[in-house]
């Protein structure tokens, strides 16, 4: 018992070396290991690191140009010339000559009424006009009989003066039945109410059977071929405004297409609650495709003023709220924030207030996942030496 129990002492005594041993190569090699993949994670993103080239083109700098102002314009259009025609006298509609959207000329009958009762008022004013000149008739004759007897002394001239007042007073009846007559016909030739000007009928309100009353609506109709768009302008650029100066303009549903519109008319006072003033704008519209409450924006580009800086929109980024761009300086690419002011969408340029001096080239390109730090190198440079700033 006690040899056994010095044999396994002595034993234990002998394994604990070895075993510390063994510990010490197994963390040996695990650290060796854990060193050489570190330099190799790092080897690899040195090697995944991105490389940006850039063209002359993909890159500009800031430059002085004399920047003219750019007035933003906007608002829904409308006809200039349009008109809602009205029944001049109260009748039942007989017939509808017209739907909305028809093309009509000038004088096309858009609805007719019934003339019964406008006839019958006419014949009985004919007939008052020819009793009018049948009493004109025998007023004139008995003058002419007085007038002999007066010569001959058979009646007295106050008794000729009465009949020359009879005469006046028949001359009076028939002027007066005349153009009672001639008030009937023309509420006659009204009953077929006409179009104004030659157009498109854009809205009609009555139907056949409708018993509408004198002045009221009977269509609405437009005519296309000129459009009018008013703007609020603010008060503090209405002195930059000037009738005649062109507007370029795009339209809701027109993408890619341009219409040139003309300041024509500057309203003479401010609008009380905005403290703008209106300002109208027209548009030719010769193949009819605006239509009434289309919205349009444009920019009014006034005359060249004092230089500014200024680099191309496609420059300037947004995050956050704050506008920053990519420069490329000492073969890397770093991010400036600036402060922008006035853009000129026409010219495609954006004045640069503050964040960036001349002579540093700017990225005017989309460059997906470009950074601060990244290496940038200039297309067909020898060895694809890194770009450095001129």
């Amino acid at each position: 018992m006690l040899f056994k129990s010095t044999s396994q002492s002595s034993s234990r005594g002998y394994l604990k070396p070895g075993l510390v041993t063994l510990t010490v190569i197994c963390i040996t090699a695990a650290v060796v290991v854990g060193v050489r993949a570190s330099q190799g994670t790092k080897e690899e993103k040195k090697k995944e690191e991105k490389v940006f080239e850039f063209a002359p083109g993909d890159l500009a700098e800031m430059r002085r140009v004399p920047l003219g102002r750019q007035i933003p314009v906007s608002g829904s259009m409308k006809p200039l010339l349009q008109a809602t025609v009205r029944s001049k006298v109260p009748a039942e509609v007989a017939r509808v000559h017209v739907q909305e959207g028809d093309r009509i000329v000038a004088g096309a009958p858009l609805v007719s009424l019934d003339t019964a009762d406008l006839k019958a008022r006419y014949d009985a004013q004919a007939a008052a006009v020819a009793e009018a000149k049948a009493r004109l008739d025998l007023a004139k004759k008995n003058q002419a009989n007085n007038k002999a007897l007066l010569e001959k002394s058979f009646i007295s001239q106050n008794a000729y003066d009465g009949v020359i007042n009879t005469v006046q007073v028949a001359e009076a009846n028939l002027q007066s039945a005349e153009a009672q007559a001639t008030i009937a016909q023309r509420a006659l030739a009204d009953a077929q109410v006409k179009a104004p000007f030659s157009g498109v009928v854009a809205k009609r309100w009555v139907n056949v059977g409708d018993k509408v009353t004198s002045d009221m609506p009977v269509a609405h109709v437009v005519d296309l071929g000129r459009m009018e768009l008013e703007a609020q302008i603010p008060v503090g650029e209405i002195p930059f405004v000037h009738v005649g100066q062109e507007i370029a303009f795009t339209v809701d549903g027109f993408a890619g297409r341009k219409f040139n519109g003309k300041v024509e008319r500057v309203n003479p006072s401010v609008e009380a609650g905005s403290r703008s003033i209106m300002v109208f704008v027209t548009l030719p519209n010769a193949d009819a495709s605006l239509k009434g409450g289309m919205f349009a924006n444009g920019v009014l580009a006034t005359a060249a003023g004092t230089e500014v800086n200024v680099i191309p929109i496609t420059a300037v980024l947004e995050e956050g709220g704050q506008s920053f761009v990519h420069v490329v300086k000492g073969g890397k690419v770093e991010r400036r924030s600036v402060v922008v002011g006035q853009r000129s969408i026409e010219k495609g340029l954006v004045v640069v207030k503050e964040g960036l001096e001349t002579g540093v080239p700017v990225v005017i390109v989309k460059a997906d996942g470009i950074k601060a730090g990244s290496i940038a190198i200039m297309k067909g440079s020898a060895a694809a030496v890194p770009a450095k700033a001129s």
